[in-house]
């Protein structure tokens, strides 16, 4: 689907959706503990649904309620044929390292997208505790597991390469054998993720200690809990965006501005850019004031790269964004997305190893331009924000929004969002 996005006179309110990194892990939680469990507010879109879907395949029980997931679990078996984790690499990952607790053969696969996304190192910790587990040559889906009792033991794995593989070895470690010990090899990088974890894994009865650059687990059982998901500040970071460039300004509710997300990280940026940034219980208002460049450090909140590159564009003066190596190995490469993509507008970018240059100033889009989504939501939904402050911007497959945020246009046009 082709969306062209006309300069807009943006104003307004949203809410913002709830957290799809809380409710997948919640849903794997729950999946895990014996009874029922109570999942509110819970995203609804095809990255949770799908783990939804893996989880009902292993035998949980997922009730689709209106406002309320409940989930019935702790009895989990193999599953009758493969996996199919559609283009979410967190279900993907965690349910792997999960299925190592489980008996039988268990293979995992996923879309277009999900199959050229690394699980190598996720797969060598696992081999680490044990556990027979292959991927692809080229260190990829599908992956192949022979379940069982995951016996535990010391895992090492790098730190810096994606947290989703931590994360999904302290979901699995507390069903082994003899505890888990995971170990960082190399500096940890987007720990709000595994701090999220670490804090829904606590809702739900479990116990993790943490030792320098060690997680240490002991064998623990699961417990049912009531769990509200809060808001998504990855989601939100497009419409407080766009209220930086709005002079009325955009409130976008419920978010917690206490929130573990790193993405939270936004209203720093926001701050230093020039914005006007107003926080009033689970409320935040942005609006426009004179943005000009920054210097970011994006490394423990990746998911805001697309975000950041498109607010350069628009803001006056350099912008240089650091840490981003994690961006390249996402649904897309995002850092050459958006080189790709502002280039076209003929804006200045220089991207090298872990940093990437903007040089903004972009005002009108005379003509249109055709904007490649990569099929990566992040990169449709940052585009909106520069085809509402500029006009004439098309984005080519900008349905991919429904991974993590289906009634993106929908919102996108309450403030005020011109789309065609």
């Amino acid at each position: 689907m082709k969306t062209t996005i006309n300069k807009s006179d943006i104003k307004g309110s949203v809410s913002a959706p709830p957290s799809k990194s809380l409710t997948i892990r919640a849903l794997v939680c729950a999946a895990l503990a014996g009874g029922e469990s109570e999942i509110a507010n819970p995203l609804i879109s095809d990255d949770t649904n799908a783990a939804a879907s893996v989880l009902t395949q292993l035998g949980a029980l997922v009730k689709k309620d209106k406002g309320v997931w409940k989930v019935t679990g702790g009895n989990l078996h193999a599953a009758s044929k493969d996996l199919h984790c559609g283009d979410s690499a967190a279900t993907l990952r965690f349910i792997a390292a999960v299925c190592s607790t489980i008996p039988g053969k268990h293979r995992l696969v996923g879309g277009a997208s999900l199959i050229k996304r690394p699980v190598g190192a996720l797969v060598d910790a696992l081999k680490q505790l044990g556990v027979k587990v292959s991927a692809s040559p080229s260190g990829t889906p599908p992956v192949v597991i022979e379940g069982g009792a995951l016996q535990g033991g010391e895992a090492q794995i790098p730190g810096d390469v994606s947290s989703q593989f931590i994360s999904a070895l302290l979901l699995a470690a507390p069903l082994s054998q003899n505890g888990v010990t995971v170990k960082l090899t190399t500096p940890l990088t987007s720990r709000p993720y595994i701090d999220m974890t670490l804090w829904c894994l606590n809702q739900f009865g479990i116990d993790i200690k943490t030792k320098k650059e060690s997680f240490i687990i002991k064998p623990q059982k699961y417990a049912p809990a009531k769990i509200a998901i809060e808001g998504d500040w990855s989601s939100a970071s497009y419409f407080l965006a766009l209220g930086a460039l709005s002079k009325e300004g955009v409130t976008v509710g419920n978010l917690n501005p206490s929130s573990l997300q790193g993405d939270r990280a936004l209203l720093d940026f926001l701050r230093r850019m020039g914005a006007i940034v107003r926080v009033k219980g689970t409320d935040v208002t942005v609006r426009r004031d004179f943005l000009k460049g920054i210097n970011a450090d994006v490394t423990d909140c990746i998911d805001l790269l697309p975000t950041l590159a498109a607010l350069a564009a628009l803001a006056n003066g350099r912008t240089e964004l650091k840490g981003i190596r994690q961006a390249r190995v996402k649904e897309s490469d995002r850092v050459i997305a958006m080189c790709k993509s502002l280039e076209k507008l003929n804006i200045y970018v220089d991207e090298s190893g872990n940093s990437m240059t903007i040089i903004g100033g972009l005002s009108q889009i005379e003509s249109q331009t055709v904007i490649n989504s990569f099929n990566d939501h992040r990169i449709a939904m940052a585009f909106s924000i520069i085809g509402a402050a500029s006009g004439n911007i098309v984005i080519d497959g900008a349905e991919c929004v429904a991974k993590t945020f289906p009634s993106y246009w929908d919102e996108f046009k309450k403030i005020g969002g011109e789309v065609k």
